[in-house]
């Protein structure tokens, strides 16, 4: 069948490539090396705040009603997570399996569109190949940006990933915040022999080379009696009696694996006028920010750059090729449902 004849396959869908696990928080003690690891358990605390929130100008202008507004009650149930007062280390860990990438969807219901598809993969696979992106990945490992808050808060954090390979076991060490969140280029920092060996272990899993199953510990000195910030629960119910809810695994804090994931694919500086690493994402939406950076009336955005290049075989920049690549990594439902 010709390009021109090709449409995008109504039903479309690839599996993601890189299976990040939950992240489990534990503690310990960094000036005791006996001390043991233990959970960090979360608790539920009741606090009396403040009406603090913007007030209409009726409230806001009139001192007597202000006055009347903040003698309120802000009573709320919150839950919490802290380090016990004899840890000053929070320890995160999380495993991540590397798939192989052929680019063959794991649904899709047109041959001839799916044909067209995984040639295309291939000529990006044999040309240009997946070492790009997983030097990136591996940077995102080791800079430990998956800490998210976290990180911020920390001293100092070093990162251990373990990997057994064919039955030899491998062990890379980072100091995490000698690493830079903005660039990949590590090429000056004495761990880019490390990030390059870690960066080849992705590579493998992804090209099919090796069964690749990483196991990542971060150890974030945070001090002692300090608060740590796991995941929250987004609760729907508005009867709920809390107004924050903590991420628990049998009761011990843990992070999402979605938000693992999320910082392990911030490598997209390739969007216009990048100013900064985002996710991987179709439209590069940043939803903090409440912007997407890879617009379709700049024809950016994945969708735009995957149809013409699959389609009208409109090979895009070699930049845009790992970004889109890395859409499909990432994995998703991208099917053509032919309404407008």
């Amino acid at each position: 069948m010709s390009k021109s004849a090709l449409k995008t396959a109504s039903v479309l869908a690839f599996e993601r490539n890189l299976d990040i696990s939950d992240g489990f928080f534990a503690q310990t003690d960094s000036q005791d090396i006996n001390a043991k690891v233990t959970p960090v358990i979360i608790k539920e605390k009741s606090v009396r705040g403040t009406i603090s929130n913007r007030q209409k100008n009726a409230i806001a202008n009139d001192p007597t009603k202000l006055d009347a507004e903040i003698q309120k009650a802000n009573l709320q149930t919150v839950d919490s997570a802290s380090l016990d007062e004899s840890n000053d280390t929070l320890v995160v860990t999380w495993s991540g399996k590397v798939l192989p990438f052929t680019g063959k969807p794991n649904v899709c219901n047109d041959q001839d569109y799916q044909q067209a598809l995984v040639s295309t993969v291939n000529s990006y696979l044999d040309g240009e190949g997946v070492s790009e992106l997983a030097r990136r990945y591996a940077t995102n490992i080791a800079n430990a940006r998956w800490l998210w808050r976290n990180r911020v808060g920390a001293q100092s954090i070093k990162v251990e990933v373990s990997c057994d390979i064919e039955g030899k076991q491998q062990q890379l060490s980072f100091d995490a915040k000698s690493l830079s969140l903005h660039s990949f280029d590590q090429s000056y920092d004495a761990h880019s022999d490390d990030i390059n060996k870690l960066a080849s272990l992705i590579e493998r899993g992804l090209t099919g080379d090796a069964f690749v199953i990483l196991y990542v510990k971060a150890f974030a000195i945070m001090g002692y009696g300090q608060e740590v910030y796991p995941s929250q629960e987004l609760v729907l119910d508005t009867g709920k009696t809390k107004s924050k809810i903590l991420y628990s695994v049998n009761g011990k804090a843990g992070m999402h694996s979605q938000k693992v994931s999320n910082a392990i694919r911030t490598i997209d500086d390739w969007y216009p006028n990048a100013e900064f690493p985002i996710a991987i994402e179709p439209y590069g939406a940043v939803t903090t920010m409440g912007t997407a950076f890879r617009q379709p009336k700049d024809k950016m955005d994945f969708y735009s750059l995957f149809d013409n290049w699959v389609l009208k075989g409109e090979t895009p920049s070699v930049e845009q090729q790992h970004y889109v690549m890395g859409v499909l990594i990432r994995g998703g439902v991208f099917g053509a449902s032919g309404k407008e």
